[in-house]
């Protein structure tokens, strides 16, 4: 039945004569609501909880558990979406369908275009949203992040020292920014970078060292104007950046513009110009006098 779910997905979004995406699975009832909520992630600080206003849809799940967003309507470049599942009763969702006060929720995160297809299958041991069959791999990559940085805090807590703590963000931080460049796709490194400037982890003050001397900050913002020059996700990281530099070096690095550069050749060409005036002025002068 989950294989001839997926074949028809796939082959939905292939002979369709418009792009169409088709987010679907399956939830385990026996433990979630079966209200089943598809969001966008435009602010990548507000990744970790539900927000009213980040709602695009809201279905209900048949009876088997069997949910699926479909249509033309998403952005055609890459963004970052979640769809969601609560525990809250049913009654209070219908009374207000995207409602977000309920704090136990399970969640995926994952990266999307319009056309994509991707499929949540329950897992082994029936857990909803822990595997993702799709035709854009790059919607995988937040997943196994997610591993890594579950590996990371908990080496970080086998150590007790500083020394050994700095030694092996530093060997971490190297080793999740690779994957992130690797990637070839900004939003998973956005991902990554979300996480390692979090305020509240453990991993904050080691990143803000990190900034004085990684030149990756920079690069990834380079890659980010490049793939995503008009993107909400841009903004908000040239924003950052330009604040945590600023920070830390009490200094603010910025490009030169053409008008800028353009004022100062006014400049000096004035200045010019009024020392040559000066100097014929003055040697007219002398000859007169002569």
């Amino acid at each position: 039945m989950r294989e001839t779910l997926i074949i028809l997905v796939v082959l939905s979004s292939f002979f369709s004569g418009t792009a169409q995406y088709s987010f679907s699975g399956y939830v385990n009832l026996e433990e979630w609501q079966d209200h089943v909520y598809l969001s966008v992630v435009e602010d990548y600080r507000k990744m970790n909880a539900v927000y009213e206003d980040q709602i695009l849809c809201e279905i209900k799940a048949d009876s088997t558990g069997y949910f699926s967003f479909t249509g033309n309507e998403l952005a055609n470049e890459n963004k970052i979406y979640r769809i969601h599942v609560s525990k809250c009763k049913s009654e209070i969702q219908k009374e207000n369908p995207y409602d977000v006060s309920c704090k136990t929720i399970k969640q995926v995160l994952f990266i999307a275009k319009n056309k994509d297809s991707l499929f949540f299958p329950l897992s082994f041991d029936s857990q909803t949203f822990c595997k993702i069959e799709t035709n854009n791999p790059k919607s995988l990559s937040i997943m196994r992040v997610d591993s890594l940085k579950e590996e990371m805090k908990f080496v970080y807590n086998e150590f007790t020292t500083e020394e050994n703590r700095k030694e092996n963000n530093e060997k971490w931080f190297k080793t999740i920014q690779e994957i992130g460049s690797k990637s070839q796709e900004p939003l998973i490194e956005i991902y990554i970078y979300t996480f390692l400037s979090d305020r509240e982890n453990n991993f904050h003050s080691y990143y803000l060292q990190d900034l004085k001397t990684n030149s990756y900050y920079k690069k990834l913002q380079k890659r980010l104007v490049n793939t995503y020059p008009n993107s909400s996700y841009t903004k908000q990281y040239q924003g950052e950046l330009l604040g945590d530099t600023f920070m830390q070096t009490g200094k603010i690095e910025r490009k030169t513009t053409f008008w800028e550069y353009l004022m100062y050749f006014l400049i000096l060409a004035s200045l010019i110009g009024n020392i040559v005036f000066w100097v014929f002025i003055k040697r007219n002068t002398s000859e007169e006098k002569d």
